[in-house]
């Protein structure tokens, strides 16, 4: 089975090269800037084991609050990690069949899997900040991510949605990139990110 029929199978490659950038990043490297504004690299990671306690949530069915705050983790990155995408994967194992559609409250649907697509966008996009942040390349990471990742977004990210940092918007305008730029180039400047940070 493909990851294009397969999304839980996606997920867990994308969670696995989330891990080795974590691997690859020293605590030295905490106070890092990113690309995503207001973040260094410890809040950066930080952010991403709170997302896989949110997206575990809703794996199993809750609606997670993403109004809480985040704590500060500054040890014990990849363990954390690596514990947490385990459990992610497995919640969406158990979740059932992803082929159908989800019923929306107020009427529409959803692909049954939008909201694992979701999270891989949220760990492809999250590993070209982190790579970038930390010295890493990017040239090696998952196409197959990136492009599920960017059709997902063409689809989801609304205009609404961006915006400036003061007005609590989570992404910035679109940034437009040369013709041939990489998957993962393509991606960050969909999501407001300049490819050409570092």
């Amino acid at each position: 089975m493909t990851a294009a029929e397969d999304p839980i199978e996606l997920l867990a490659r994308v969670l696995a090269q989330t891990a080795g950038l974590i691997d690859g990043t020293g605590v030295e490297l905490a106070t890092h800037p990113t690309p995503c504004r207001s973040w260094d690299v410890g809040r950066l990671i930080s952010h991403l084991l709170f997302d896989l306690k949110q997206f575990t949530l809703r794996a199993t069915g809750g609606n997670p609050d993403w109004t809480q705050p985040f704590e500060d983790v500054e040890d014990d990155w990849l363990h954390r990690f690596e514990a947490g995408a385990e459990e992610l994967v497995a919640a969406w194992r158990a979740a059932g069949d992803l082929s159908g559609v989800l019923e929306l409250p107020g009427g529409g649907t959803l692909p049954a899997r939008f909201p694992v697509d979701q999270q891989i966008a949220e760990f492809a996009v999250h590993g070209w900040d982190l790579a970038r942040s930390t010295g890493q390349s990017t040239d090696g990471l998952d196409h197959e991510a990136a492009l599920t990742s960017l059709a997902w977004g063409r689809g989801a990210l609304s205009p609404e949605y961006r915006g400036a940092e003061a007005e609590n918007h989570a992404f910035g305008p679109e940034v437009s990139v040369p013709e041939g730029a990489s998957p993962y180039d393509r991606l960050a400047a969909f999501f407001g990110r300049d490819p050409a940070w570092h």
